[in-house]
């Protein structure tokens, strides 16, 4: 997954526009901090495929960017917020994936199998995205998936704050309701999820030898029971 480069032409740093300008300048600030954010973050996604993300500094991101340290660090606050936004920029074409492409991910086929189709690409895209290099590995090659190597290198409280991890919750909670599920859908979603976490899937994979292909059916199982029990228990009226 690509992110669109910014031009290469810098553009004045705008985070804070004048109050006092007229409209049509405060406009053209907000057009010069937007292409700001995305010269940015095209300069980290760049390093990130190249090198891998646990290895890209705030300083080569700006240098490669052609900015001031200073500049990133007041867009994102630290390291950990410039991956965030990275991710959320990231994971656009898998959001778009499972909330308006093809069945069964997409809409279009019943909540049940929509959810087991969404914890399968989940665990296909850790897959993709390596054991923790981060992307590219150093070497600027392979097709790791940019969204999971992100996702691996932010601590889990960061990552649940991302607006990534907010939409994954309200999509499984809806399904879960939409599937007749009877309970409470958000903790359930958070009980599913945190089966199909980076943590709980790199520590299977790697230190169990557990193939991706069997944490899909494992997910698979995961759902039908849940499904199931909830018919179960309405199949006597």
């Amino acid at each position: 997954m690509t992110l669109t480069e910014a031009p290469d032409t810098e553009v004045p740093d705008t985070d804070a526009p004048d109050t006092e300008a007229p409209d049509d300048d405060r406009t053209a600030e907000r057009a010069d901090a937007a292409r700001n954010r995305a010269r940015l973050l095209a300069a980290a996604a760049r390093l990130v495929a190249e090198q891998g993300a646990q290895s890209v500094t705030m300083q080569e991101v700006a240098e490669a960017a052609g900015v001031g340290k200073g500049t990133l660090f007041r867009r994102f606050g630290d390291r950990d917020g410039l991956l965030l936004a990275l991710l959320d920029e990231a994971e656009a074409e898998f959001l778009e994936a499972y909330t308006s492409g093809p069945p069964p991910l997409g809409p279009g086929a019943p909540a049940r199998e929509r959810l087991v189709a969404f914890g399968s690409a989940l665990f296909e895209r850790m897959a993709e995205g390596g054991d923790g290099d981060g992307g590219g590995g150093g070497d600027g090659g392979g097709d790791s998936d940019l969204g999971a190597a992100l996702g691996r290198q932010l601590l889990h409280e960061r990552r649940q704050a991302s607006d990534t991890a907010r939409a994954f919750h309200q999509h499984v909670s809806t399904l879960l309701r939409e599937a007749g599920v009877e309970g409470d859908h958000e903790m359930l979603a958070h009980a599913l999820l945190a089966f199909a976490n980076f943590e709980a899937a790199d520590f299977l994979r790697k230190e169990r030898d557990v193939p991706v292909e069997r944490l899909r059916a494992t997910w698979a199982d995961l759902v039908r029971r849940v499904t199931r029990a909830e018919e179960g228990a309405r199949a006597p009226e």
